[in-house]
């Protein structure tokens, strides 16, 4: 952009992401925005389940609800969204999101400037083209995002993640472990056994709870285990064949009380899900067990990750398919419990001695 389009732009409204994971994975590229506008009022359009990313951001001014469930929903919602947007004066949008609805909205709240990659066949709806070259495609989702703002003349300022928890926050977490018996001097392991969209990047539940148990006898960890409402009888069951000293949070927290209760962890074994993200943006050391999806694109960036990952078993692999296409989910039970306790052992050691 130019120096005078750059003084023009006041009010920009950026599309979020639509899920968790990819959501903080977009936190680099809203730095890069602030820093580029600083004087401008930066609002965000995010529907309600990744509104908790980007609470505290230093780089967002304002946040808007996407109320997709309800005043927002179907065409009609469409078009009344876009009255509630057009209110809002915006001299730029831009689009994280590659929907072409997103472009459509943008437009119908003419908003002059629509920023976005020519995807989706929204290529007319788009001021600002920017095109998605394939080594883009191919890199990390991260890179992708910050490739929408080098293509439009904004500077990356990092590829650093970004998630702010606030000290109540923190002390609220601190204050639920111990009512539960937890404490500062323990040794507290997060267990994160499912996924959404499918089976097919759940690593084996009955593994998950052999190292759970191997964790407590070996090294006397207390464990949390994570996870959404919907998988609240998955970590019930888990946290029974673990046994003491193993406490399901599964269901029982909202999202920025999973982000401040991870925060509080040693480590953290995972699933590809949102809250492997969650642990790489706190800088949470990680196990990250990886099975249908590609790494490259995807993977936590933290340094203090250990990917266990066996593409190899499966010529199909990385399929990214929800539920395993071939049955026998080989890119799963090629993983043992051997392979993730050597990589958390490794990690446990690794913090032990910078301590």
């Amino acid at each position: 952009m130019s120096s005078d389009q750059f003084s023009a732009v006041q009010r920009i409204l950026i599309r979020a992401a639509n899920w968790v994971g990819d959501a903080i994975m977009t936190t680099p590229a809203l730095r890069a925005v602030r820093h580029h506008f600083p004087a401008a009022e930066i609002t965000l359009l995010a529907k309600p389940w990744v509104i908790p990313v980007f609470e505290n951001s230093p780089d967002i001014d304002r946040i808007m609800v996407y109320d997709a469930n309800g005043r927002h929903s179907g065409p009609t919602g469409l078009w009344r969204l876009a009255q509630d947007t057009r209110g809002g004066q915006f001299d730029l949008a831009i689009l994280l999101q590659n929907a072409f609805e997103a472009a459509l909205l943008a437009f119908l709240a003419r908003i002059p400037r629509r920023m976005g990659f020519t995807t989706d066949a929204r290529t007319l709806l788009l001021t600002d083209r920017i095109r998605s070259w394939r080594p883009l495609k191919r890199g990390h989702l991260i890179d992708y995002y910050l490739g929408l703002m080098a293509g439009a003349g904004i500077a990356s300022r990092g590829r650093d993640l970004t998630l702010v928890l606030s000290d109540s926050e923190r002390e609220e977490a601190r204050c639920f472990l111990s009512r539960h018996g937890i404490h500062g001097q323990d040794l507290i392991i997060g267990l994160n056994p499912g996924a959404a969209f499918g089976t097919a990047k759940r690593w084996l539940p009955e593994r998950y709870a052999e190292l759970g148990r191997r964790l407590m006898a070996q090294h006397a960890a207390r464990l949390l285990i994570f996870g959404s409402s919907s998988e609240a009888e998955l970590g019930r069951q888990m946290a029974a064949e673990i046994g003491n000293d193993c406490l399901s949070l599964s269901g029982q927290t909202s999202l920025r009380q999973a982000m401040a209760l991870i925060g509080e962890c040693d480590l953290f074994i995972t699933n590809d899900s949102g809250l492997m993200h969650v642990a790489a943006a706190l800088d949470v050391p990680q196990v990250a067990i990886i099975g249908p999806t590609d790494p490259t694109a995807t993977g936590p960036v933290n340094a203090q990750s250990l990917l266990v990952h066996r593409p190899e078993a499966c010529y199909l692999s990385p399929c990214l398919k929800p539920h395993c296409p071939i049955i026998d989910h080989r890119c799963m039970t090629a993983i043992s419990v051997d392979m993730v306790m050597d990589a958390a052992v490794s990690l446990l050691n690794r913090s032990k001695a910078t301590e």
